[in-house]
């Protein structure tokens, strides 16, 4: 077992690694031929870390959305969104911390006295810290923190936000008023900046060129590890900790993989799902292969799932619902005999994707969220025949004005050619 404060360190040390990931490879620091690639080195230079300027655009962004909701402010403990408004990585514990945003004054913090020189190191000079003994209740210190500095006393809480936290509030701040602060977040973090993209499109094409090369080891008799050990060992060529979810023959029909065990045989369906990050933002890769001769049906149906994952990247487009993204990609599967609805295609057609794998927004039944330029998901048609096999491709993809493209290039062609050459 790791032991906690080393854990913390080892933490750290990893969001270093990331940082400098990018800057290594454009420079050519690190030794390996996949530097080579064009696109990739061309993303990896656009990117620079994310520093002040680029919280104070997002805290503006944020002040707008806070008043316009008619909130004091908007409370966010550790998790994707703390890092997104500041850049401060911290861990999730019984003791609460996070940071208030306020309209038009800099972020204050609330944090435990015992580790205000810890938090002191991550947070900048001119943002206050508030600080609460272990005898006294931090619930009471943000309810203060709100009376000084907010206008109105009702304040948002970031989706995420644990309930331990929510009854706090109401039991020690009762005259506080608690809103969902999900509008504040997620229209902030749903439109991605070109910096973000840029992450984006490295971390996909990084996760495509570390399948290819796995891919090419694969051989009769091997084990699901074995496959996933060869993607995490290809990753790590680029510096970046990623990782694939293989799955074998029927397993295949699991859109998440089964927790049966089998060795590759020939003729068996394999279908890998995974990805990495580059500066905290995420891909999202699924390719379907199968091993030895494809039958006619195997291309038959996957050909469907492509026409389908197509379908859907010209359907995105802003100003269109994201419900009718999904019905374009749902339309082709079920007109080619694979429906109704979620029969033979079992899940929503993508999730929004950046500093976390699943994110707002959705590409489901239902949403009627208008696409917005700058936002950003996975493209993820399949047809699963549960005892038999199943089939998905996935690519991410980001709305611009003319349209939706993918990410990180290196598009599906067969089941025998899982990525383009480009």
């Amino acid at each position: 077992m790791v032991e906690r404060r080393n854990f913390l360190k080892m933490g750290g040390l990893a969001i270093l690694s990331t940082r400098s990931m990018a800057r290594a490879l454009a420079s050519g620091q690190v030794a390996t031929d996949k530097i080579e690639d064009a696109r990739l080195k061309q993303w990896l230079a656009a990117i620079t870390p994310f520093g002040p300027e680029d919280y104070q655009k997002r805290w503006q962004k944020a002040s707008g959305l806070i008043s316009g909701l008619g909130l004091g402010g908007l409370f966010v403990e550790p998790g994707p969104s703390l890092q997104y408004f500041t850049g401060v990585n911290w861990w999730r514990s019984e003791r609460t911390f996070g940071v208030i945003l306020f309209p038009e004054r800099e972020p204050v913090w609330i944090c435990s006295a015992f580790e205000l020189d810890r938090a002191r190191e991550m947070i900048p000079d001119s943002q206050e810290i508030r600080t609460w003994e272990e005898n006294e209740s931090p619930y009471r210190l943000l309810g203060q923190t709100v009376r000084d500095y907010a206008r109105l006393k009702k304040i948002g809480l970031e989706p995420s936000t644990r309930s331990f936290i929510v009854y706090g509030l109401k039991k020690d701040v009762p005259w506080l008023e608690l809103a969902d602060g999900s509008p504040v977040s997620d229209g902030c973090r749903g439109i991605k900046s070109n910096q973000e993209i840029a992450c984006l499109e490295a971390a996909n094409r990084i996760t495509k060129l570390a399948y290819r090369q796995a891919f090419s080891r694969i051989r009769a008799g091997m084990t699901q590890e074995e496959l996933a050990g060869f993607i995490r060992e290809a990753h790590a060529g680029f510096g970046v900790s990623g990782s694939g979810g293989p799955s074998f023959g029927p397993a295949s029909s699991f859109p998440h993989g089964s927790r049966k065990r089998k060795n590759l045989e020939e003729g068996d369906v394999i279908l890998v799902d995974g990805g990495c990050r580059v500066e905290g933002y995420s891909s999202d890769v699924t390719r379907t292969l199968v091993f030895g001769r494809a039958s006619d049906r195997h291309k038959k149906i996957w050909e469907v799932v492509r026409r389908a994952q197509l379908a859907a990247l010209k359907a995105c487009r802003p100003g269109v619902a994201c419900e009718d993204v999904d019905r374009a990609a749902r339309k082709v599967i079920e007109d080619a005999g694979f429906g109704p609805g979620y029969k033979f295609f079992s899940h929503r057609l993508g999730h929004g994707i950046g500093l976390e794998g699943h994110e707002y927004p959705y590409l489901v039944q239902g949403n009627k969220l208008r696409i917005e330029v700058g936002m950003t998901f996975s493209n993820e048609p399949g047809v699963y025949l549960p005892g038999e096999f199943g089939l998905r491709i996935e690519d991410c993809m980001v709305v611009t004005a003319e349209g939706a493209r993918m990410m990180g290039g290196m598009e599906a062609v067969s089941l025998e050619e899982p990525f383009a050459s480009d």
